[in-house]
């Protein structure tokens, strides 16, 4: 039944994320906010709800470790499996790829990230450092946007003109209440799960937490490298693993204080700066992830399952 509870809950928060997303998007628009604004704020926030609701319920059932965990194990799973199952497939082509910027961006919110969990528990101080972080990425993504904005309105995820206002209303509805009951509905059956098996809280949101959580970007990629767009499964990854470091223990860390159990600090910390670095072959020496690299990829972070649960 823990199981059940935890798939049940799950399925709700990718779906009610995905309504919110829809319905934010179209109530911004018909209320006159520019679409660029949408794109770099509504719609990264929305897409990582989940994740976000999943670490706020967590830590005030007090259950940190499943907070924690859910971050540290999404940004390791977002290299090794939402990038390595696509380049298995297909390859990915990031020879063509110009993320160097976004790289040095996700390296630095990683460092800064490592730094704060050695000086926890992480409080609201620690958080508003993190948020701060973000404001500047946001600000220079705001500012590179504007500077190679083409003309007319970009394109932006869930946007639909011909939307009646009762259908944007339902999507909000179901995004403002199938967040919190999936996220309750997932962080109790994981807690429950872990309890069963005699494992910590940290190892359920490294692994279960963390790997349903990566879902979405996982069919991303797989989707961007079967149509040979490289940029977009790299960009997604990379933009992901950012937000997942600054916002959402940011935000987090302002409902309840963070603890950081030892076993981050020795291991899985170190695991995601490797999993990180793993990438300068393919943004700064332009080497293509070729299905041997998918192979390798998926390989390691099958060993890090292992290590982690045994």
């Amino acid at each position: 039944m823990d199981f059940l509870f935890a798939g049940l809950g799950l399925v709700i928060l990718l779906m009610a994320g995905d309504a919110l997303v829809r319905g934010a998007v179209n109530v911004s628009l018909r209320l006159g906010v520019p679409a660029l604004i949408v794109s770099l704020t509504i719609v990264a926030f929305g897409t990582s709800a989940p994740e976000l609701l999943i670490s706020i319920r967590a830590t005030l059932a007090d259950a940190p470790g499943i907070a924690l965990g859910n971050v540290v194990g999404s940004n390791i799973a977002n290299v090794l499996l939402v990038l390595g199952v696509p380049a298995l497939i297909s390859g990915l082509n990031t020879s063509d790829c110009r993320t160097e910027k976004s790289f040095w961006m996700m390296i630095a919110a990683t460092v800064l990230f490592i730094v704060v969990c050695f000086l926890g528990p992480i409080t609201w101080m620690h958080g508003l450092v993190l948020l701060a972080g973000l404001v500047l990425v946001l600000g220079d993504q705001l500012r590179e946007a504007l500077a190679h904005r083409r003309n007319g309105e970009d394109d932006v995820e869930g946007a639909d003109p011909e939307m009646r206002w009762w259908k944007i209303l339902m999507f909000l509805a179901l995004g403002l209440i199938g967040l919190p009951l999936g996220a309750e509905l997932l962080v109790d059956g994981a807690t429950s799960i872990a309890r069963t098996f005699g494992v910590s809280e940290a190892v359920i949101g490294l692994t279960l937490v963390a790997i349903g959580t990566s879902l979405p970007e996982l069919a991303t990629t797989v989707m961007a490298g079967l149509r040979r767009q490289a940029d977009v499964a790299l960009g997604n990854v990379i933009g992901s693993n950012i937000f997942n470091l600054l916002a959402i223990i940011g935000i987090t860390s302002l409902v309840g204080t963070v603890p950081v159990d030892p076993g981050f600090l020795t291991f899985d910390l170190w695991v995601m700066l490797a999993t990180a670095l793993i990438l300068v072959p393919f943004v700064l020496y332009r080497r293509n992830m070729t299905k041997r690299w998918g192979t390798l990829f998926v390989l390691l972070y099958a060993a890090f399952l292992v290590v982690v649960i045994y």
